[in-house]
């Protein structure tokens, strides 16, 4: 199986290429390294079942596979509102190029969405049949927008092309591979821990998020992508935890003195996310594994090992 993975350097993308390699599959890498690095393929650089190929989806490109892993977006805040009109073309003409290649190849196409689609939802926790509350004007609106019209396309060449497609949208998702400045929450408490610096914390810190961690969110998607459903299925732990209660886990495993930073909430930054995987667990089998202690152990060690805070 010839597998093609978008945004395969990055956090997400590098894990699930480690998977496809480690299962003896060929695999084909398109990133343009915005935001991911070459460092997490490198051990597969060699490899003759390995490509990569430095490009941007934005423009069309031309290969023979037979799945597509279409991951290629930043995910950050930071980093997607950085350049916003280039992270929504990202979504839409990205998304538009990796469907018509499985078009014409017929190939399946596997789109990474994400529990931005539901915005600041006004229920909890979140279903797939949930439709959002999402505004389109907004700071955030080029990721969350796009990605609400990356579903729309997908399922627009189901209906008219037949193209074969699977949706998962992911919930906050945390391990190693992070990178230490993408602004999330749990890399962002890590590495000032290890610095001894204060942790930032945006509004009253009683906004609530659901952490899976990265092995559990890579077994999902390979569950979907093999399976006979086309979702969208939400992919993510249901354990859930105020930013407070996050901070207070941080501390104790890196063992250092609490001092916080108090930040305004930034604009449209959702009160509450949690996702419902009833559909997961009916449909793939599949539920987390990884509980949050375990999963911050691993991560932690990770930055420790790769990011000296001397």
């Amino acid at each position: 199986m010839k597998n093609l993975v978008t945004g395969g350097s990055g956090f997400v993308g590098s894990h699930l290429i480690d998977r496809l390699m480690n299962s003896g599959e060929e695999v084909i890498c398109i990133d343009n390294l915005s935001t991911g690095r070459e460092q997490n393929i490198e051990q597969w650089q060699n490899n003759e079942r390995f490509k990569l190929i430095k490009h941007d989806i934005v423009d069309p490109i031309q290969l023979e596979v037979d799945r597509i892993w279409h991951l290629a977006c930043p995910a950050s805040p930071k980093h997607y509102q950085s350049n916003p009109i280039k992270t929504a073309k990202t979504c839409f003409l990205g998304t538009y190029n990796m469907l018509g290649l499985a078009r014409r190849t017929k190939a399946r196409l596997l789109l990474a969405s994400t529990s931005e689609v539901y915005g600041d939802p006004e229920i909890h926790p979140q279903p797939e049949s949930y439709q959002g509350s999402v505004n389109p004007i907004g700071i955030r609106s080029c990721y969350d927008e796009g990605k609400r019209i990356a579903e729309s396309l997908c399922f627009n060449y189901l209906r008219v092309h037949k193209t074969e497609v699977r949706i998962a949208r992911i919930f906050n998702t945390y391990g190693p591979r992070m990178l230490p400045n993408d602004g999330r929450v749990i890399s962002n408490f890590i590495c000032q821990s290890l610095l001894q610096k204060p942790l930032t914390i945006y509004g009253d810190g009683n906004q609530t998020r659901s952490f899976c961690y990265i092995d559990d969110l890579i077994e999902g998607l390979i569950l979907l992508m093999k399976s006979d459903h086309i979702g969208p299925i939400n992919l993510g732990n249901p354990e859930e935890y105020t930013i407070l209660e996050l901070s207070n886990l941080i501390i104790k495993k890196i063992n250092c003195k609490l001092i916080t930073k108090r930040l305004p909430r930034p604009e449209d930054d959702p009160i509450k996310r949690k996702p419902v995987i009833d559909l997961a667990k009916r449909l793939l089998n599949w539920e987390p594994s990884i509980n949050i202690d375990q999963g911050l152990n691993q991560t932690i060690k990770y930055f420790k090992d790769n990011f000296n805070a001397n």
